[in-house]
């Protein structure tokens, strides 16, 4: 099948084709007809299925052939996508840019983390796609500088990770704000007994289409564990990094704390390396994953929150300097890596203190990862686990939790850990464009898109080396 076959309308067409994309992937081919026939819809897709773009091509349809774009009511907002992160929120927001260029449509971004004022400005001109962030939106709100009662379709993307973060009590409160018709698209990863208890409370007769199985790894994904004791994990990712010649390395730790200690060492080291997570600036963030998509570093270490929007065409290498506390997170994690059938891989630095981390993660996937062991990192036999630090409870102690959001208190999960989200109050910057989902490439066409807000596209060579000049 093509997108040609899919009823899109010449302009969206137009865009796909300057990305090089002509073949819709597996949910593309699924969901668009049914969000284009109106539909409401719960999607389950994993990361790097194009799952964005199956429902920002249709969304971008609907929103450009329907009567209401011809009234005066033209630059109301009509559509919204509620994301669980900022950088989720800006990738969405840059898909909704570039696929609907050619269409006169005017999108902004709302997020947290910069300035509320040019937001403002942007919603009380009128936009009819809005990209946000469920705290900020609710800022928006307050201040009366939106108003959702014209909303026709709304998107509940990564609806999973949103119920993990703890922001059910905001997705309630907007969707009262929304009126009863309308349609209403939610995605996530897989079909639990919360999302579908959730789409029981906000869909109408929902539609269902599923493309891959509940928390499984992309085939395409090569996984190795390497054991190796826990004052030698930095020696050895080291090793790894120059003996492979790895230029583009997204690396995981459980906490803030550990990304900076970690990315701090590869740099003084000679590596180009930066951290990523939710005490940084949004500036700051954004800025290391540009440089992280442009090759100008060559490791980004994130914390699992913070990756949630880095959404990267071939990315090839993952690695795991500590696993998660939750295996599923794993699955997310891997999942950067090895998309829309590009190959990819992922390895976990594995102590002592993380074997039984390791069982849970192999029973989830159902089997056994390669174990090896590099000479001279040798594992010492006798050594002793020690309490792991849990990444989600440390990170929700203090201010803020991971991706910022302080200002109210938040609901904790039946298993002791925290939610986390992004900064309530005080900054947030929207841009708003005629505009442009995701779908995946069907050629050898590579590209990047910005976290920020505007395009940042990744058509530089993999030149130049690892090791700093």
């Amino acid at each position: 099948m093509l997108f040609t076959e899919l009823g899109l309308r010449a302009e969206i067409l137009r865009s796909l084709s300057e990305q090089g994309y002509d073949t819709p992937t597996p949910i593309q081919q699924q969901a668009i007809p049914e969000v284009l026939a109106g539909h409401d819809l719960m999607a389950a897709a994993q990361t790097g299925t194009g799952k964005t773009a199956g429902f920002t091509l249709p969304m971008l349809q609907r929103l450009s052939t329907s009567e209401s774009s011809l009234s005066m009511a033209r630059f109301r907002t009509r559509a919204l996508i509620l994301t669980p992160t900022r950088e989720l929120a800006a990738q969405v927001y840059e898909s909704v840019r570039t696929y609907g260029k050619h269409l006169n449509l005017r999108s902004a971004a709302i997020f947290g983390g910069v300035s509320m004022v040019p937001q403002t400005k942007l919603l009380r001109a009128g936009v009819e796609i809005v990209v946000a962030t469920p705290g900020r939106l609710l800022d928006h709100v307050t201040q009366r500088s939106i108003d959702l009662s014209g909303i026709e379709i709304v998107v509940l993307d990564e609806a999973d990770r949103m119920l993990d973060m703890g922001f059910l009590p905001d997705i309630k409160k907007i969707m009262k704000l929304l009126p009863e018709k309308r349609q209403t698209l939610m995605y996530s990863a897989t079909f639990s007994d919360e999302i579908r208890q959730l789409a029981k409370q906000f869909l109408n007769n929902p539609h269902q289409v599923e493309v891959a199985r509940a928390n499984s790894a992309a085939d395409t994904v090569a996984q190795a564990v390497y054991n190796v004791d826990r004052n030698k994990k930095r020696d050895l990712l080291v090793k790894l990094i120059e003996d492979n010649q790895w230029h583009q390395v997204l690396v995981f730790t459980r906490t803030k704390h550990g990304a900076n200690a970690l990315a701090e060492k590869l740099d003084k080291g000679g590596i180009r390396a930066a951290a990523i997570h939710g005490n940084k600036s949004q500036g700051a963030r954004t800025k290391a994953l540009a440089d992280f998509k442009n090759l100008k570093l060559h490791v980004l270490v994130a914390t699992d929150i913070a990756a949630r929007g880095i959404d990267i065409d071939q990315l090839p290498h993952v690695v795991n300097y500590e696993l998660p506390n939750v295996p599923e997170d794993y699955v997310h994690r891997i999942g950067r890596t090895g998309r829309a059938g590009a190959s990819g891989e992922a390895v976990s630095l594995v102590c002592v203190d993380e074997h039984k981390l390791l069982r849970d993660i192999e029973r989830l996937l159902k089997r056994q990862l390669e174990k090896r062991v590099v000479p001279g990192f040798e594992p010492d036999p006798s050594a002793k686990p020690q309490p792991i630090e849990n990444g989600r409870r440390s990170q929700g102690q203090g201010r803020s939790f991971d991706g910022g959001r302080d200002s109210r208190p938040r609901h904790s999960h039946g298993d002791g850990r925290k939610p986390q989200g992004e900064p309530r109050r005080g900054h947030g910057q929207g841009d708003a464009h005629r505009g442009g989902g995701k779908p995946q490439p069907s050629s050898a066409a590579r590209r990047g898109s910005s976290s920020g807000q505007s395009a940042n596209r990744n058509e530089g060579q993999r030149g130049g080396g690892f090791r700093q000049r």
